[in-house]
């Protein structure tokens, strides 16, 4: 057997230890706060806002490589202040401890232009709006050389020749087309969460991309720039959300979460359509992305992913904004409660149905989405009130009854029939996992039906989803309403308003834990021990009991009822990373709710049955008053509006 001796590691020769010079400590913070052109866009802009601009002006040569020049109309800087401007850790956002620990500023950390000016030549055209300053200032970086410069109030500053003093970084930039569209993507971020500030970006001397501004806050004007900036598609196929303060349920005393959130129909392949703001930052966090994703859940299709544009507002000393050189990333000093926050208010959004939406409230009773009129002012989708002869009461009376109780009505049609197609009783499918009352929900949600008024008294108008005129194929039910022909898929739609009706009775009861006779044991990591141990009460909360046996061990001695038929240890694993990652955790919602789901499709009715008239008409007039009714349980769609233009244009008329 050949044995080969491993080669020595080369002994460097000992170095000693001394500063480093001003110059390669910027180059150092450079090359952690500029990555590419984008960066600097990013950094300047953040400076014009803070300035107070109205007005930003982007110029770029060679996507941002040979020149980045950022002008704005802001409050400008006094002569004596400008040579301080280009010195590291030089700032007017913060003075102490406590300004940092609630900074409400773009930018404040002092380094970003000391470390642009260590990789490339800059210059800095200033002028304050006082009677005192008749002209502007010019300052060069490099030789620090002041002289008068005619301009407007305002600030500019060029950026040549990005990375020229360490040429290594500039191999690894891309195409100018590329660095260009990441300058844009950069300026786009800062447009969507100031609609109040105009922004212009010039390529070589064209026009690329331009957006004004349209009006100071408010939903409107968040609704116009996003459909500038995103396209009117967007906004289209978005609902507006609103969790101000004083919500009766708000997730916490000062956060509010407001925005648009995108349409499950509109969900994309990528997530290059998701943007979170906190106090008006752009931010990558993962508690935010966790929350608007977990509120998708039960309306998304397979692995697409929604869109949306979010704005978290909170006191700034409750996040720290210093975590990260770059200050994408950001700390919650309690993550749970913005998680909570953000996933209320996205679901709070998406519930109500489109088919039962009108534009104006319809009556004065709460909507699903709490929207104060002195806070809200963008479109909210409210449920339509149905109109006499099919109240909500019917409806409710129609699938079982109230949302915690189940029809005492014993007559069944074919389509209540109380056994599933294989001949199983439901409630002998899932044994033991949900509670009785529940899981009688299954058969009582299929009641004898109320009777609908004829045909002749149902004009295509009263209802959204309009009036039951055919079934194809015992399928599809077609229905006539002012906009043309809707074609709903009969199974998709009971089946959601079967699961509706169960998570509602399965939320009005509390939750119940399930102790273990014998209990389960695993090894743990000290992750997994630490999140255990700190968090007790909610791993309570969610029916849970893990405790410690040693360092290195973990027990579950209980977990939810409606889970006991499960494996605890999974389940267990499952809730800690979450809580670890996000410190919240959705896994016993999930499962529990994909119990119900399957509930749900034993429980709906079955393609091929044939409905009267009265049961299909009913069936609309239900799915207009039920929670995310647009979307069955795996997140298809449930309905389709074909419009007259559609079907014109079928059939070539008007050509």
């Amino acid at each position: 057997m050949l044995v080969t001796t491993p080669p020595s590691i080369p002994q460097r020769p000992r170095r000693p230890i001394r500063e480093l010079p001003d110059e390669l400590i910027s180059q150092i913070a450079a090359g952690e706060v500029v990555e590419r052109p984008a960066s600097v866009v990013r950094e300047l802009v953040d400076n014009a806002l803070d300035a107070g601009a109205t007005q930003i002006t982007l110029r770029l040569q060679a996507g941002g490589v040979r020149l980045i020049s950022v002008e704005d109309n802001g409050g400008g800087i006094v002569r004596g202040e400008l040579p301080n401007a280009l010195k590291r850790h030089a700032t007017s956002k913060i003075a102490s401890l406590s300004d940092l620990e609630s900074v409400g500023t773009m930018g404040f950390r002092g380094e970003a232009l000391a470390a642009i000016c260590s990789i490339a030549e800059v210059s800095l055209l200033t002028r304050v709006d006082t009677a005192d300053e008749p002209h502007g200032w010019l300052l060069d970086a490099r030789s620090g050389e002041l002289q008068a410069a005619a301009r407007a109030p305002g600030t500019t500053v060029e950026v040549r020749e990005l990375f020229f003093a360490t040429p290594a970084r500039r191999k690894f930039l891309k195409t100018d087309a590329t660095e260009l569209a990441h300058c844009i993507e950069a300026v786009r971020r800062h447009a969507l969460a100031r609609p109040d500030v105009g922004f212009a970006i010039w390529h070589d001397g064209k026009l690329v991309a331009q957006w004004r501004a349209v009006g100071r806050g408010g939903m409107e004007a968040l609704r116009q720039r996003l459909a500038d900036v995103l396209g009117e598609d967007f906004v289209q196929q978005a609902v507006a959300l609103d969790w101000p303060l004083d919500a009766p349920d708000a997730a916490g005393p000062g956060l509010r979460v407001w925005g648009f959130a995108g349409l499950p129909d509109a969900a994309r392949s990528r997530a290059d359509w998701q943007f979170a703001y906190v106090n008006g930052r752009y931010v990558r966090d993962k508690t935010i992305t966790h929350a608007a994703r977990s509120a998708y859940e039960d309306v998304l299709h397979g692995h697409r992913q929604p869109v949306y544009a979010l704005f978290v507002s909170l006191d700034p000393a409750r996040v720290d904004v210093n975590v990260h050189p770059t200050k994408i990333e950001v700390r919650f000093r309690d993550g749970r409660e913005v998680h909570q926050g953000v996933r209320r208010a996205v679901e709070a959004a998406l519930a109500v149905p489109r088919s039962g939406a009108s534009a104006e409230p319809v009556n004065p009773q709460p909507a699903a989405v709490w929207a104060p009129p002195a806070r809200q002012e963008g479109f909210v989708f409210r449920p339509r009130e149905p109109e006499v002869g099919h109240r909500v009461s019917d409806v409710g009376a129609l699938w079982g009854g109230g949302p915690g109780g189940a029809s005492t009505g014993s007559a069944r049609t074919e389509f209540g029939s109380a056994r599933t197609e294989s001949g199983s009783d439901r409630a002998d499918v899932f044994p033991g996992s949900i509670p009785s009352s529940v899981r009688a929900g299954t058969d009582s949600v299929r009641a004898e039906p109320v009777k609908a008024p004829a045909n002749g008294a149902l004009p295509p108008g009263d209802w959204p989803l309009g009036r039951a005129v055919a079934q194809l194929q015992g399928v599809y039910i077609l229905a006539e309403n002012n906009q043309g022909l809707v074609v709903v898929d009969m199974h998709a739609a009971h089946e959601r308003i079967v699961y509706e009706r169960l998570k509602q009775q399965l939320d009005h009861q509390q939750v119940a834990s399930q102790p273990l006779l014998i209990p389960a044991t695993f090894a743990a990591t000290p992750d997994e021990v630490a999140t255990a141990e700190d968090c007790t009460a909610v791993l309570q909360a969610l029916g849970m009991e893990i405790t410690t046996l040693s360092p290195r061990t973990l027990a579950v001695r209980a977990v939810p009822t409606t889970l006991a038929q499960g494996d605890p240890v999974e389940l267990a694993r499952s809730v800690l990373a979450e809580l670890g990652l996000h410190d919240a955790s959705t896994v016993v919602q999930r499962a529990r709710n994909e119990l119900l789901a399957t509930m749900a499709c034993h429980g709906a009715v079955r393609a091929n049955r044939r409905l009267t008239l009265d049961e299909m008409n009913a069936l609309l007039r239900q799915m207009e008053v039920t929670e995310r009714s647009d979307q069955c349980n795996h997140g298809r769609p449930t309905w389709r509006q074909l419009g007259m233009k559609e079907l014109d244009a079928l059939f070539l008329r008007g050509r």
